[in-house]
């Protein structure tokens, strides 16, 4: 059987940190910022999160792991 090829659109948006989790970034950072104004709502968006575990057997899938 030939090898499992990396999707590489998931490759570009999903980390794999050293203990084996995947980290993705959140969503609605990319532009329209002035809309929220709030620093509670842009703190709460910022930095990266987990994927979800029900989502984590699809992506592994997809990278290859």
């Amino acid at each position: 059987m030939s090898k499992m090829k990396t999707h590489k659109a998931t490759a570009k948006r999903v980390a794999v940190t050293g203990s084996g989790k995947l980290k993705r970034r959140k969503v609605g950072l990319a532009h329209l910022q002035t809309k929220r104004a709030s620093t509670t709502q842009m703190r709460n968006n910022d930095g990266a999160q987990d994927v979800a575990k029900a989502n984590t057997k699809a992506m592994r899938r997809l990278l290859a792991i």
